[in-house]
């Protein structure tokens, strides 16, 4: 069989996208035949404009396995420069493709064009479409942006696309329970619910090295993307502002509304928020180690009712506790799956404030949840599907 795999961030960028794929294709590896091809179109990391890492345009992993880069504008998180970065990879990737044949292409994709160039080859290549759909890009591109002209342009555009990429599929995996109401139209593909998962190199974890750290002063610790779907501008300085004196808070990533974020702490003289640039996976890990609650937070929008972060299968590895500002399928989702919790409606400074005071600090291991959900096992039943739906 020969397998195209589509994804827009790829080991070693820093990103849920690169993290799930990268480990879903070393899983594929291992269940690849003799006569079997496997190649991997991706970008070299951008992911954030203050991380870089260096990486190979091609990459030949061993015979009939090879991972082809393509270098994409800078786009600093911003819609127009998504826009260039996404058209850039889509026609480098259709020239890389032409002249090749496949049975079965896998395309992983958040903001729908993935996936669409997915659908595109694997009709121009009669080869079968397996999609990996990380987010709902239409729903929450149209709730973010609340313009009626803007949002009835963007729906001209996306639900043509939409339906022609979900149309196309013939096996459509959602990383969360909570799209399934969205996909009820789309009948000709089966659907799986492969969630993200634990990294080995979490479950790997000592626990006596994640001890409560006994100081007046407690940290609160956000590490991954601070765009507007996290929403940090609109709770934060309001929470650090209020525990002033008793918390303080640690930021570590990038995205397109840290500037936002940074802007109004800046103003309201907040000064027990630390702002750190993006660091590696082992340097995260140190931090969350040495923090004394682990905190997440989406955006107060319809379309965030229906996610379910990724961010929470790594603080689900440690025994801290978790803050989280969720509401919908991830609330749900943390009730039935995880203890020590903080819970509060998205953008609450006071409910949080109130809860956070209240609260019996404890630290937990969430033994059940770390079975339930290692990446390694996902993968592996993730890769029977795929490997099943191609050879049918």
């Amino acid at each position: 069989m020969k397998i195209l795999f589509l994804t827009f961030y790829f080991e070693p960028d820093l990103s849920a996208g690169s993290f799930r794929n990268t480990s879903l294709f070393k899983e594929l590896l291992n269940h690849l035949n003799d006569d079997d091809t496997l190649e991997v179109i991706t970008t070299h990391p951008n992911r954030y404009d203050s991380f870089k890492a260096k990486a190979k345009d091609k990459e030949g992993i061993k015979k009939g396995v090879v991972v082809n880069r393509i270098k994409i504008p800078e786009h600093g998180s911003g819609i127009i420069g998504q826009i260039k970065s996404y058209k850039e990879f889509y026609f480098r990737a259709l020239n890389l493709t032409k002249d090749k044949k496949y049975d079965l292409v896998y395309a992983s994709s958040s903001r729908l064009f993935t996936a669409y160039l997915g659908a595109k080859i694997a009709r121009k290549k009669k080869a079968k479409l397996y999609l990996d759909i990380r987010d709902i890009f239409r729903e929450t591109i149209t709730d973010l942006y609340k313009n009626k002209i803007i949002n009835l342009g963007l729906n001209l555009v996306l639900k043509p696309v939409e339906n022609y990429t979900f149309g196309r599929a013939g096996h459509i995996n959602l990383v969360s329970k909570g799209f399934k109401g969205y996909f009820e139209n789309y009948k000709k593909a089966e659907y799986s619910f492969f969630t993200n998962g634990i990294d080995e190199l979490f479950l790997s974890l000592p626990i006596d090295n994640i001890e409560e750290k006994k100081s007046e002063v407690k940290t609160i610790i956000y590490g991954g993307n601070i765009g507007e779907g996290q929403g940090l501008d609109l709770i934060i300085p309001d929470i650090a502002k209020k525990l002033s004196r008793t918390h303080k808070f640690q930021i570590i990533g990038d995205g397109g509304a840290r500037e936002k974020l940074e802007e109004k702490l800046k103003v309201n003289n907040i000064e027990n928020v630390e702002m750190i640039p993006p660091v590696s996976r082992n340097e995260l890990i140190n931090y969350y180690q040495k923090a004394d609650y682990l905190f997440l937070h989406l955006n107060k929008h319809k379309a965030f009712e229906r996610v379910l972060p990724s961010k929470l299968f790594e603080y689900g590895t440690f025994n801290k506790p978790i803050i989280a500002g969720v509401d919908g399928y991830a609330k749900q989702f943390l009730k039935e799956n995880m203890s020590n919790l903080i819970l509060f409606e998205p953008t609450n400074a006071d409910e949080l404030y109130n809860s956070l005071t209240n609260f019996g600090y404890k630290n937990e291991e969430r033994i059940q949840f770390k079975k339930n959900y290692s990446r390694e096992e996902i993968n592996k039943r993730m890769t029977k599907s795929i490997i099943s739906f191609g050879n049918d």
